[in-house]
């Protein structure tokens, strides 16, 4: 009898797929991937059980999370599909083309489980960015004319891919035979292409934004990054630079400082030069290079509530305006001296304890009872999103050149209203995906030690 794959079966097949295609096309990232597994191994020695706190050292280690990008509303639809057919829906939006002094034209939403169990099975996530080619601060009117019209005349995603996707997510899942087949299909959508590159097309666009370029100057997409879990972020990045390995100026998100870890915090190595053909105005193919892929690494943190990441911007923003007036009085500022500040903010900001934590409604955590004892323990929710800052951050550090960015003119209007409309679907807001892991682990609480839910949140003597 055929083996039927089920959607989190897909999902895990799919990433080790990508991450198999990924190291060959870029050894940088397999190195990567070794020192993950070494820092991980190491901080599991060191810390024991706690090391855990935040997932299994099996689930950390397999989690990735990759990033790709399209053109265009009905591309961001056929991805929706694909990922669809993995157990994967739309979680957030994010709007990178404010969030970077860098012209970034995207807008984006990350595709990932949304239900506890099938995070726990497999996490893999994909932050997928489209452009706005209206958007009259990067685009005129003619290159936006031109550039819809070159997105218009690609296909990523073939008739058959897309045809094995909508079966899977209609009848969740495939047999193995068509699950092969559709794993194949998926991973080829994702591979660099090795047709030649026009030339002139690819560097107008880049003189507006290398992302843009990426996105709309070849007429396929490819994984930008695909990026492992960390449990040791700082060690990885110092044991990277003792490899030879040349590292992004800064580790992106919250600093490192004695308190519960929150959010997320990346890092990467510089994008390479990767060996590229292209084709000139009189037809001849030439050999360039491209910096458009590089190896992003992660750790992630506790979720933070509304409240919560409400303090967090607001630390954000306390730390540039500190740094930037540091900068300006001291010409040997360092990123030293920006971190030492981050700490400094962050320490008045957030309070140093996973309980204080949760008492103060700032990060989310669930609930689990022991009737033997009566007590209740108390697990962090890990923050499974991302942070348009950071990303922003990531895609700034490895790009050549700024690009343009006309701020005269007015943006182009998008928000999550306007996404999922393009996407066809709904999109998941990740504060009501927490909220409802908490809810529902109150009331399973509850409901083994016979109380009020509520008395669970506030009774402080029976949680440990």
């Amino acid at each position: 009898m055929s083996t039927f794959l089920e959607p989190w079966q897909l999902r895990a097949a799919f990433a080790r797929s990508l991450s198999d295609m990924y190291g060959t096309e870029v050894p940088a990232y397999t190195t990567l991937l070794d020192v993950s597994h070494e820092v991980n191994a190491d901080f599991v020695a060191r810390h024991g059980a706690d090391a855990e706190r935040l997932g299994s050292i099996a689930r950390v280690t397999a989690e990735r999370h990759g990033a790709i990008r399209v053109g265009t509303p009905t591309e961001m639809a056929q991805v929706a599909r694909v990922f669809g057919a993995m157990g994967m829906r739309p979680v957030g939006f994010y709007d990178l083309r404010d969030a970077s002094s860098s012209s970034v034209p995207v807008i984006s939403t990350a595709f990932r489980p949304v239900d506890r169990d099938e995070l726990a099975r497999n996490p893999f996530r994909v932050f997928t960015s489209m452009l706005v080619t209206a958007d009259r601060r990067f685009f005129t009117a003619d290159l936006e004319r031109r550039l819809e019209s070159f997105l218009a005349a690609r296909t990523l995603f073939g008739p058959e891919l897309l045809a094995l996707a909508d079966r899977a997510e209609a009848e969740g899942g495939l047999p193995e035979e068509q699950a092969t087949e559709f794993l194949r299909l998926a991973t080829e959508a994702f591979e660099l292409s090795r047709e030649p590159v026009d030339q002139a097309w690819y560097r107008e666009l880049e003189a507006v934004s290398a992302v843009a370029a990426d996105i709309g100057g070849i007429a396929s997409t490819h994984i930008n990054h695909l990026t492992p879990r960390v449990l040791d972020i700082d060690d990885l990045y110092a044991r990277m630079e003792a490899r030879g390995i040349t590292m992004i100026d800064a580790i992106q998100g919250p600093p490192r400082w004695e308190g519960p870890d929150v959010l997320l915090r990346q890092t990467s190595f510089r994008a390479l030069a990767e060996p590229r053909t292209f084709r000139t105005p009189d037809g001849e193919i030439v050999r360039d290079a491209l910096r458009v892929r590089f190896g992003e690494v992660e750790a992630r943190g506790i979720a933070l509530t509304r409240e919560g990441r409400a303090a967090y911007d607001a630390a954000v923003v306390e730390i540039d305006e500190a740094a930037a007036a540091a900068r300006a009085d001291d010409p040997g500022f360092t990123e030293e001296r920006r971190q030492e500040i981050a700490r400094s903010v962050w320490a008045r900001t957030f309070p140093t304890t996973e309980a204080a934590l949760a008492e103060q409604g700032l990060g989310w955590f669930t609930y689990e009872a022991d009737s033997a004892t009566g007590t209740v323990r108390r697990e962090p929710i890990v923050y499974e999103d991302f942070l348009p800052r950071s990303a922003a951050g990531i895609f700034q550090s490895n790009l050549t050149s700024d690009g343009a960015k006309d701020a005269t003119q007015e943006a182009t209007d998008r928000d999550a209203d306007w996404m999922a409309g393009a996407l066809g679907r709904d999109l998941d807001d990740p504060f009501d995906l927490y909220a409802d892991q908490v809810d529902r682990s109150l009331a399973a609480a509850a409901e083994t030690l016979g109380v009020d839910p509520a008395t669970l949140t506030t009774t402080t003597g029976a949680m440990r």
